[in-house]
């Protein structure tokens, strides 16, 4: 038996009338966990390879935490709040980063984004969607569709009412996880498998998809799209304020640099630049013609946006007169900026 693996986590969910996994919550789950760890708890869930989902009871959890008691204390304070639960329990274990094959794994691998273990665009996250069944999410917690009805019947008849919030493959974040140092003005907004970096601020018209986020500090006020990383740093960027859409998609990851402001309605479909800026209205794609002009705003030539992607200092507008995209270093925006910043 290998006792190398991927990601680790022993979790307890939500299993429609038939059995089958509607959702699966992670407290603490494990990137590269320890080989002695995974010794120890291998032979309690009888696993071998590969990467599986497996399902344990109260008294097996007992038997986990009690021969983790010397190797991972956390992990073996939580098998022994696991041994106490009325609802089912699994243990994930990936031996490596494949295409997805259950329920369970799916949503160890959004946990695992959302607790900051990995970055959007870093895990093999191939075929999550038919895998994450379309439940609703209610006041009761996750139910099946077809159960909807008899669950809302049966709450009038005690006197209470289910209130059901979404009908969605995803629920909300931070009914998961809650990152530290954030701002999330609706929760509502940010699905599981989001990224949010501490010092983020995501307004109350923010929107975060899975795979995708901010490393932060920053301030998110329109739709991070998947396949959009808002970093820090001369690779990934940070501190930018958004009030647009950022889109991505497929393999394709959109990251944003320093410093950068993104307008009300605009977005992009290039990576930006330190202190970069997008003005409202206005949307950047890949293919879209630029005119590039000199700082007597005369025009110097036309380009792709492509061939601009990731240069700093740089303000994207539409001519009011022509209707032409233009670009040119704007010194002001950075200016504007950092005031924005510090003001927020």
């Amino acid at each position: 038996m290998s006792t190398t693996l991927f990601s680790l986590a022993f979790g307890v969910g939500t299993q429609n009338r038939q059995g089958a996994w509607l959702e699966v919550f992670y407290a603490q789950p494990l990137l590269n966990p320890s080989a002695e760890l995974v010794a120890a708890v291998a032979p309690v869930l009888g696993y071998s390879e590969g990467n599986q989902a497996i399902t344990f009871t109260t008294t097996q959890a007992s038997q986990m935490a009690d021969a983790l008691k010397g190797v991972d204390s956390v992990q073996a304070a939580l098998l022994t709040r696991l041994a106490e639960s009325h609802k089912p329990l699994v243990a994930t274990l990936l031996a490596d980063d494949a295409q997805l094959s259950s329920t369970p794994e799916a949503y160890l691998k959004l946990h695992l984004l959302s607790h900051r273990l990995v970055k959007p665009h870093g895990l093999n996250l191939a075929g999550i969607f038919p895998l994450l069944p379309n439940v609703a999410w209610t006041s009761q917690g996750a139910i099946d569709l077809a159960e909807v009805a008899e669950r809302q019947l049966e709450a009038r008849l005690r006197g209470d009412l289910l209130e059901v919030f979404s009908v969605d493959k995803f629920p909300k974040m931070t009914d998961y996880v809650v990152p530290a140092g954030v701002r999330i003005a609706d929760a509502a907004r940010l699905r599981l498998g989001a990224y949010v970096g501490e010092g983020t601020t995501v307004m109350h018209e923010g929107f975060v998809n899975f795979n995708a986020g901010t490393e932060g500090p920053g301030m998110i006020e329109g739709r991070v799209s998947a396949g959009v990383f808002v970093g820090k740093g001369s690779d990934l960027g940070g501190g930018c304020s958004t009030m647009g859409t950022l889109s991505g998609g497929g393999n394709i990851v959109i990251k944003v640099g320093e410093g950068c402001l993104i307008g009300a309605n605009a977005g992009i479909g290039i990576p930006l630049g330190d202190r970069n800026t997008v003005e409202s209205g206005l949307y950047v794609t890949a293919g879209t013609k630029v005119a590039l002009l000199d700082e007597n705003n005369a025009l110097v030539k036309v380009v792709k946006a492509r061939e601009l992607a990731g240069q700093p200092d740089l303000l994207f507008r539409r001519n009011s007169e022509t209707g032409a995209v233009e670009c040119k270093t704007h010194k002001s925006a950075i200016e504007l900026n950092e005031a924005l910043h510090a003001h927020n």
